[in-house]
């Protein structure tokens, strides 16, 4: 598994208003949502990405009155839930 690095400016990083110690998850939620509601991301690799358990994920979108996708992949990746197989 290869591991990206995303850097963000320092400046960028003091200029949010979130807890230090939020940082970090508050822009892995972003990035999966933003990922989500434009089609890059299945649901199932952005729920990933946010760190979040499924049903948070689904509360979340709805939260934020983002539209659900589901494709093909989304079933696959759903049934492949089912089965155990991740």
């Amino acid at each position: 598994m290869s591991v990206r690095v995303l850097k963000i400016p320092a400046e960028v990083v003091d200029a949010l208003r979130v807890p230090p110690d939020e940082i970090e998850d508050e822009l892995k939620k972003k990035l999966a949502l933003a990922l989500y509601q434009r089609g890059i991301l299945s649901s199932g690799k952005a729920r990933i990405l946010s760190g979040m358990i499924r049903s948070e994920f689904e509360e979340l979108l709805g939260k934020r009155t983002i539209h659900r996708h589901y494709t093909e992949i989304d079933l696959g990746e759903d049934i492949a839930y089912a089965r155990g197989d991740r």
